[in-house]
Formats: structure tokens, C-alpha cells, sequence
């Protein structure tokens, strides 16, 4: 499929594209529009490829449920793995004491990431801290998809371990 062809498809399901996004994040109009925009542009940038399996507004729907799907997992990893150990910001009292306290806590969070295999932290990081999809982690580490999963799930699972293990509380 052509550029201007992508487009003009892309112009003519955006409303439906669009409703179909509301849905699959639960009415959440900002989330909505940020997985429309990432998935607009994976598909210009030839990121995406519209196969021909079937028709490409079933196509183009699918790669929007996927993405919502992944971005939430994304999102409930980094919240199990960094929110669990780091109370919100807003909870966190003023006193210098605790201040110190809860940057030494931080400290030993980054360096328990820091003993995981480089490909392991690599992987972690594009995923977690800069929200890369898995795909996307795989392209600027140059490596399969499948290698990347794999560092991915066993990294999640051994920083997980070292954090139990830690005299971090949980």
C-alpha cells in the first residue's frame, strides 16, 4: 500500500478508528488519542504492514486493540516493579530525614537493575522507563523479537526476585 494510499484510509476510518480506540480504553479520551497518534504514526513511519489477510479496517482495529493491550501492560509492570517500592510523590512527607531515606531506597532499586545481565537492563529500560513497545526495544538493540521478549521476561522475573530478596520492603 502506497503512502497517499495509507493515508486516505487512515482519513477515512478515523472516526471509526477513533470509537474504536474510545473502546478499547475505556472511554479514556487522552489514551485514546495517544494510541491513535503512536499507532498513526508506526503505520507512516512503515513501522506496521498491512498484509492483505483481511480487510485493512479489521486490520487497522486489531493493531489498535494490540497496542492499548500493550501499552497497559507496560504500564501495570512499571507500577508492580517501581510504584510498589517508591511511594507517589504527593504521599511522600517534607522532612529531609525521610527525603534521604526514600532517595537511598531509590538508589537501591537502580543498582538492584544495575546487577541484571546488560542485555536484561537494556531491555528493561527501553520498556519501562522510555515506554518503548517490545518491537521497537528489539529495533534499537538490534536484535529478534524473540531475544528481546526473552531478556524482557527474564529480567522482569530476576529484578522481581532481587527486590523480594532485598531489604527493600515491600
Amino acid at each position: 500500500m502506497t503512502i497517499a494510499n495509507l493515508e486516505s484510509e487512515l482519513r477515512d476510518l478515523h472516526e471509526a478508528t477513533f470509537s474504536w480506540a474510545l473502546v478499547c480504553c475505556s472511554g479514556d479520551r487522552e489514551e485514546a488519542q495517544d494510541v491513535l497518534q503512536d499507532t498513526y504514526v508506526r503505520l507512516l513511519d512503515g513501522a506496521l504492514d498491512f498484509g492483505g489477510r483481511s480487510s485493512f479496517k479489521t486490520w487497522l482495529f486489531s493493531v489498535v486493540r494490540r497496542a492499548v493491550r500493550d501499552r497497559r501492560r507496560r504500564s501495570a509492570v512499571r507500577r508492580v516493579l517501581l510504584d510498589q517500592w517508591l511511594p507517589p510523590r504527593e504521599s511522600r512527607p517534607a522532612s529531609q530525614e525521610v527525603a534521604t531515606i526514600e532517595r537511598e531506597r531509590a538508589g537501591r532499586v537502580r543498582r538492584l537493575l544495575g546487577e541484571l545481565s546488560t542485555r536484561q537492563r537494556q531491555v528493561l529500560e527501553l520498556v519501562f522507563f522510555h515506554e518503548l513497545p517490545l518491537r521497537e526495544a528489539a529495533a534499537v538493540l538490534e536484535i529478534s523479537g524473540g531475544s528481546v521478549s526473552r531478556h524482557y521476561d527474564r529480567g522482569k522475573r530476576a529484578l522481581l526476585q532481587r527486590l523480594q530478596e532485598s531489604d527493600i520492603e515491600l
